[in-house]
């Protein structure tokens, strides 16, 4: 640091060196109570070794050097008033509610709403519209209350209830045994539609290129999508009065909706929304049912024998292929071409057959879901965790804990280009 300030580099100058740790804890201890005099926003102060030999021997980790540690302080907190609330329903119909604050700077923002996320979480910490609160941000990114600040209550203050209804819809709120949320059943709510489609149009599932939230919006409330498979019936003519959709963004639009009808089924599972089933169990699932007409037939006793799929994921299965509702999209996806068999499963013999791997970090080239993609269609298996049974781990940029636990149990890695090498 002093070569770079000697050279005329800009160094922080609040840099400085402690020769005892009682000196480094005094330093973090004064810069928890002085930061926001700083003229920039900090979460802590990194505490570093100064000699370079040390540095050396201690080495570093795939993720941090040794001879280095953060020292995060304690999260900023204030006082503000909890104005209202509302009522958010999500894709798979959770009715959460969202707190409006009274606008406060935190941590360099200004923070007005923060999520409650369920009514127990309001029960327990006893919330009412009207109390002051102290709020914080979580991890100083997500804003959160605190608890309430009781002995502040004038008798004003107004208990939360529980919904009966959805916000969105009107629907009657259900809550499931054993579950915390309260939930919209109703399929065809416009909020759960709105999410949906977000979803089902995302990168990981039918990856239909520019079907975003404000396009989606617009579809809804013009009536023109009122469930998924609407979508497949769209036109350039149909988009025309769209804002900001003119005639070649509509032509690309309709393009990328075409296109998505050749994904593979676990894309089109994934999209589905269905509780519990991601991407990589839709994947799992698809090398043994192979047909959307397989889903519809399965029942719980035969998908818990397949590896990695719990109950909780079977009965959640079965019960969506036993709603008709659900049944009746399907059959207009099918009836529009999208497809419904699985074409990426591999027959045996592909040349990675029985190789399992693992993927950790960020690859440069591909995505996760692409790179898991390349991997399934040559016959190898995709898994989540390292083992002495793994035979390969593909390191990106900025690999977890997975990099270290191949090197300590010797297990072959492979950069990406390695890997590209080898799925060619």
């Amino acid at each position: 640091l002093a070569f770079l300030r000697e050279q005329g580099i800009p160094v922080n100058p609040e840099a400085a060196l402690c020769r005892s740790m009682e000196e480094v804890f005094a330093y973090c201890q004064r810069f928890e109570e002085e930061r926001h005099k700083l003229p920039y926003e900090i979460d802590g102060v990194v505490v570093k070794i100064n000699p370079f030999k040390p540095r050396e021997v201690l080495g570093q980790t795939a993720k941090s050097p040794r001879w280095a540690i953060a020292y995060k302080f304690v999260a900023e907190e204030k006082k503000t008033r909890f104005l209202d609330y509302e009522l958010n329903v999500g894709r798979t119909g959770i009715i959460a509610p969202t707190a409006i604050l009274e606008p406060v700077q935190l941590a360099g923002t200004t923070v007005s709403r923060a999520s409650l996320h369920n009514f127990d979480l309001v029960r327990e910490k006893d919330l009412r519209v009207g109390d002051m609160v102290l709020v914080h941000k979580a991890g100083d990114i997500i804003p959160e209350i605190i608890k309430p600040l009781v002995e502040k209550r004038t008798g004003s203050e107004k208990m939360i209830p529980p919904p009966e209804s959805c916000p969105a819809c009107g629907s009657q709120a259900v809550r499931p045994a054993g579950e915390v949320a309260y939930r919209c059943e109703n399929l065809n709510c416009p909020a759960k539609l709105k999410e949906s489609l977000i979803f089902f149009a995302s990168r990981d599932a039918m990856d239909i290129d520019g079907l975003g939230p404000a396009l989606v919006e617009q579809l809804v409330q013009k009536g023109l999508v009122k469930n998924i498979a609407d979508l497949y019936g769209l036109t350039v003519e149909s988009l025309a009065g769209l804002e900001r959709m003119g005639d070649k963004s509509a032509r690309n639009l309709i393009n990328a909706i075409e296109s998505s009808k050749q994904r593979s089924l676990y894309r089109l599972v994934t999209a589905l929304g269905i509780r519990h089933i991601g991407l990589k169990t839709a994947k799992i699932l698809t090398e043994k049912l192979q047909r959307i007409d397989d889903f519809c037939r399965a029942r719980v006793e035969e998908l818990v024998q397949i590896p990695e799929i719990g109950p909780k994921m079977a009965e959640s299965l079965v019960n969506f292929f036993a709603e008709a509702r659900n049944l009746e999209m399907l059959q207009r996806l099918a009836a529009a071409g999208v497809n419904m068999v699985e074409t990426e499963t591999v027959a045996a013999g592909g040349p990675l057959q029985g190789k399992t791997f693992v993927l950790t970090g960020t690859l440069q080239g591909l995505s996760r879901a692409e790179a898991e993609a390349m991997i399934t269609a040559r016959g190898g298996k995709p898994t989540s965790s390292v083992s002495k049974k793994t035979d390969y781990v593909v390191v990106g940029a900025e690999p977890g804990s997975k990099y270290d636990k191949a090197v300590q149990l010797g297990v072959t890695i492979l950069n990406e280009a390695e890997f590209m090498d080898l799925v060619k």
